[in-house]
């Protein structure tokens, strides 16, 4: 029986393992430490790359059939212990019980859609003479560096597609929230070979070890662009592989023809999901000068009535700032707001006794383009309302931006929601909705919000090296 309140062990070849050093873990609704994780040694991850290594050589060779089977398994352990998982993500990330049912469930339905996918072999060509197919191997040891915000979720989209097309896998989770992921590797250790998936944790020395270790093929990272930057420069010694799904400004656009109060709703949870810890969260928000103030007044009337506490407590609807760090970096945010004297519709004050990381949901009503709230990313819950008249001019300033993870467009008209859709450099836009996701569905950002893609055919084929083969039928010799 596993306890999920204690014993937070790394899974190094099937082994559970501990460390001589370890760091605190803080529920950031009390910012009171709570647990102790490993903090994994440079030896301990070699360890982990070569049992890795060993593995692969049989996993590999292992029909679908018998890996479909192990991630199915672990979709079965995490739905049996849902309850446990969901208690501890929302002590350790804060966020509230909603949220923690959401990214479980999520992480469950991924795991076993993942499991049903195939990178199955192209047949190019096909005559008397000649024969070209191009098939999918594996790359072997994949290193997975997850992020604080969805913890489990986005370890479950790199574990199983790595798994499912044949590699092995080290996986590390973000210092701030490594402890489900190490129940996760505990939970898979009788179902696995050993080897097959690796647990490690600790913080940015283990990951800078990670990304430029010689035995590790292929690095799957989430984070920060700044970081999955370092992150490509330390993989390039060895020519690594890579999937980054980094930073994101995500604009929406409001057209003059909704209905302000029915949108109101949408917007706002576009925006403040997660408590605007989201790579993909509206973060800049675009509406027509002439609904401007009316769907204003809608988001402020609406926010007024969401509930910010601690996560576990019921009724709650967001959470705390996730650390400290991050806590800081957005209270920046609105210290630069006030001085320069930007209006806040609501929220803006933050009561700094409170014993977590609160900041309350917050509207900048129409800041100036050029301004940091509108030009970088602040990661929580904290939002420019903009407005504009042109068409033409709002893709353009939609388009002002290093990223281009996702936008959102959101109107009647469908003909000129697509047309402007169309315009918008970006990944993944949505229309008249938000935030829609699917295992089979491709996901990467464009510009400097990523490298290579998740889920789908085209995430998938990044976990596997091209190997085009073609036979000569009727050699003359």
């Amino acid at each position: 029986m596993i306890e999920f309140d204690r014993d937070f062990v790394m899974t190094i070849n099937g082994r559970s393992v501990a460390s001589n050093n370890a760091f605190p873990v803080y529920n950031p609704a009390n910012r009171r430490a709570f647990a102790n994780a490993p903090d994994a040694s440079r030896e301990q991850l070699d360890d982990a790359v070569s049992g890795a290594a060993a593995a692969f050589e049989s996993w590999r060779k292992e029909p679908y059939a018998v890996r479909e089977k192990a991630l199915n398994a672990m979709a079965d352990l995490m739905e049996a212990n849902a309850a446990e998982f969901m208690a501890l993500l929302t002590r350790e990330q804060g966020k509230p019980k909603a949220g923690a049912e959401w990214e479980v469930f999520g992480s469950i339905h991924w795991c076993r859609e993942i499991a049903k996918q195939r990178l199955a072999d192209e047949i190019l060509e096909d005559t008397d003479a000649r024969r070209v197919v191009t098939r999918f191997a594996p790359l072997g040891v994949v290193g997975g560096i997850t992020p604080w915000n969805f913890p489990i979720l986005l370890a479950i989209w790199k574990i199983a597609p790595a798994l499912i097309s044949g590699n092995t896998m080290v996986l590390k989770p973000s210092p701030f929230t490594p402890l489900c992921t190490l129940k996760l590797g505990e939970l898979m250790r009788d179902e696995l070979p050993a080897g097959v998936f690796n647990v490690v944790s600790g913080g940015d020395d283990l990951g800078k070890w990670m990304t430029a270790h010689p035995g590790i093929s292929k690095i799957a990272f989430t984070g920060h662009t700044e970081t999955g930057k370092r992150v490509m420069q330390s993989s390039a010694g060895t020519l690594k592989r890579l999937t980054l799904e980094l930073g994101g400004n995500d604009p929406a656009i409001v057209l003059p023809d909704v209905d302000a109060k029915a949108v109101a709703p949408e917007l706002f949870w576009a925006a403040f999901q997660n408590n605007a810890q989201f790579c993909n969260a509206t973060k800049r928000l675009y509406v027509h000068e002439d609904i401007y103030d009316d769907v204003l007044k809608e988001l402020v009337e609406y926010a007024k009535t969401v509930k910010v506490s601690d996560g576990a407590e019921d009724g709650a609807q967001l959470g705390p700032i996730q650390n400290a760090p991050q806590y800081e970096k957005v209270m920046d945010y609105f210290e630069d707001c006030k001085k320069n004297g930007y209006r806040f519709a609501v929220g803006g004050d933050i009561d700094n006794s409170a014993q977590g990381w609160f900041i309350p949901v917050t509207l900048v009503d129409n800041p100036p383009e050029d301004s940091r709230i509108v030009q970088e990313e602040p990661f929580g819950p904290i939002l420019p309302v903009l407005k504009w008249r042109d068409d033409a001019d709002v893709v353009r300033r939609a388009n002002d931006t290093p990223y281009g993870l996702g936008a959102s467009v959101w109107g009647k008209d469908l003909e000129r929601v697509a047309r402007i859709g169309e315009q918008i450099d970006a990944g993944t836009v949505w229309l008249n909705e938000i935030h829609m996701y699917s295992p089979g569905q491709t996901f990467g950002g464009a510009k400097e919000s990523g490298i290579g893609y998740e889920n789908g055919v085209a995430g998938l084929k990044g976990y596997a090296q091209a190997k085009t083969i073609t036979i000569n039928k009727q050699p003359k010799f």
